[in-house]
């Protein structure tokens, strides 16, 4: 029997909620009304059972991704991997770690395909797919940790930008951790990309064997975790700034990787306090101008 996932507009009667069990999606489309109610109801209709549809293939999505082939059947199980495939050979990874960009990309198709819009976002818990006609720009603020208020800076994305895809990771996220990054926010070509990559730079903001540290193993908080018997990050106690700087730099090694490889666009790391930008400022690599050094009091703003 096919689900049946809350839908209705959100009080301002601008956005569109979409919840389906973990799934949880706030839409906003810019454009003529008609078009705008015409891609919200295919966003609805696209949504309906589409969990039901990963569920189907959950075993597979939760095994190690394999780069050389891909034996998963679903449209959102391929695309996520599709994201996670060019990290496999260096690293574990599964198609989860793409599932929230991957289900954004996958709702956003559904809208642009039934109507003309200036802008549309799809926010699947701060994964964020976007589509920016000319002249149209996205401004979102940057978390210093994803569970709690306030916003360190904020980053703009213009329509001439490659950017379409917004993902942040890090160890007080909704999915477990490797690494110790309060969050990182990576700038993709698609949103599915973002969160895959997100996923890898996190995991690489790390002091192996750091006394200060505590990990346990996944499957100890969460029995069916893709992660099994690995090590997450629960807590990290005081560090000094020279050790804050080496877990940052690693990350920050990472990220200037994927930034060579076309990976990514750009990158924002945020430990204890402490600020790395990759790609969009400073780096000597051409990148996007996204990250702005202005503040603002709003979690998200588009």
């Amino acid at each position: 029997m096919t689900r049946l996932p809350q839908i209705a507009l959100l009080p301002d009667g601008k956005r569109l909620h979409l919840q389906d069990g973990p799934i949880d999606l706030v839409v906003e489309a810019k454009g003529r009304d008609v078009d705008v109610t015409a891609a919200y109801r295919a966003a609805a209709e696209r949504f309906t059972g589409l969990l039901d549809e990963l569920c189907t293939e959950l075993p597979e999505l939760r095994s190690a991704a394999d780069p050389r082939r891909c034996a998963l059947k679903g449209v959102i199980a391929q695309r996520m991997h599709a994201a996670v495939a060019p990290f496999a050979p260096g690293c574990f990874i599964t198609p989860m770690a793409a599932v929230a960009g991957s289900v954004a990309e996958e709702i956003l198709g559904a809208m642009l395909q039934t109507a003309t819009l200036d802008r549309a976002y799809v926010n699947n818990g701060g994964d964020i797919a976007l589509h920016l006609g000319h002249g149209e720009q996205f401004t979102v603020g940057l978390m210093d940790r994803p569970d709690r208020h306030g916003v360190m800076r904020t980053m703009t994305v213009d329509s001439d930008m490659p950017v379409r895809g917004i993902a942040t990771s890090g160890r007080h996220g909704r999915s477990f951790s490797l690494g110790i990054a309060d969050a990182v926010t990576v700038l993709a070509r698609t949103a599915s990309q973002a969160d895959a990559a997100a996923t890898v730079i996190a995991n690489d903001v790390d002091l192996p064997g750091h006394p200060a540290i505590l990990r346990v193993p996944a499957c100890e908080l969460q029995p069916d975790s893709d992660l099994g018997a690995r090590l997450v990050t629960r807590d990290v106690g005081p560090l000094a700034e020279h050790e804050i700087e080496q877990a940052l730099e690693a990350g920050a090694a990472r990220a200037r990787d994927l930034l060579t490889s076309g990976l990514i666009e750009g990158a924002a790391l945020r430990l204890l306090g402490e600020t790395r930008i990759v790609g969009a400022t400073g780096s000597g690599t051409p990148a996007s101008h996204a990250f702005q050094g202005r503040t603002t009091d709003n979690m998200l703003r588009a």
